[in-house]
């Protein structure tokens, strides 16, 4: 974030080596009150990722010198978190199931609608109104795993996991269910909202992604339970 004459901006990337689109992003989200950076190729979106540790990330898939999904790989081995909305030219299922896996929490398919896009990343953003004052913290735990909901963080037997935003929202989807089974379409209602457009593939690839973090033996989950011909379910 920048502060500017006392406000504080949220930092937005972009990684877009088309300059129309790049100027276009620029020119609408700066109008939206956001602070842009922009790059032209995936080393240069990396080095400012990095430096800069931006409040969101939007990536083209097809960049010169690193590919969206090098640089998205890179930027979650790193360990920086930030939402990253992939772009891209390609509307095939696996790319956007590669985009997913590899940490993007969302994936818009060019030509997009520009009000959608925003609208994506007011969505991305959106954490809630900051609080003045210390409020009491909602944890829920389950096994050997603390999930922190006001810090939003998740330990397992005491050690870090780190978790992007949206597999942390798909978790407490299904935690805050209490014990209901959802379907896919419940899911990417309540965490994208309901004018979102996905496969049942996404919520598969998210489940997975936290099975593999959270449980004891991903193979067999104690937790995030399948319901047959329905969707999932969280047993705490």
């Amino acid at each position: 974030m920048r502060a500017t004459n006392g406000v504080t901006k949220r930092r937005v990337l972009v990684i877009e080596d088309d300059p129309s689109i790049s100027l276009g992003l620029r020119i609408n989200l700066e109008s939206e009150g956001y602070d842009v950076l922009t790059a032209e190729d995936g080393e240069a979106g990396l080095t400012l990722a990095r430096e800069n540790q931006p409040d969101l990330v939007i990536l083209d898939v097809m960049l010169p010198k690193l590919n969206g999904f090098q640089v998205l790989q890179t930027v979650r081995r790193e360990g920086l978190m930030m939402p990253i909305i992939v772009l891209s030219a390609r509307t095939g299922e696996m790319e956007k199931v590669t985009g997913l896996e590899l940490g993007a929490e969302d994936y818009v398919a060019k030509p997009f609608s520009l009000a959608e896009l925003l609208a994506r990343v007011r969505a991305a953003l959106r954490r809630g109104p900051r609080p003045t004052e210390p409020v009491a913290r909602t944890a829920y735990v389950f096994g050997d795993v603390r999930v922190d909901v006001a810090a939003r963080t998740v330990t397992r037997a005491s050690a870090s996991v780190e978790m992007t935003a949206t597999e942390l929202d798909v978790l407490l989807c299904l935690i805050e269910a209490r014990g209901a089974a959802l379907s896919r379409e419940a899911i990417f209602s309540r965490v994208w909202g309901p004018n979102h457009h996905g496969t049942p593939r996404t919520i598969d690839n998210f489940v997975q992604q936290l099975r593999a973090k959270l449980e004891a033996d991903p193979q067999k989950p104690r937790h995030v339970q399948t319901v047959r011909g329905v969707g999932y379910r969280f047993d705490g």
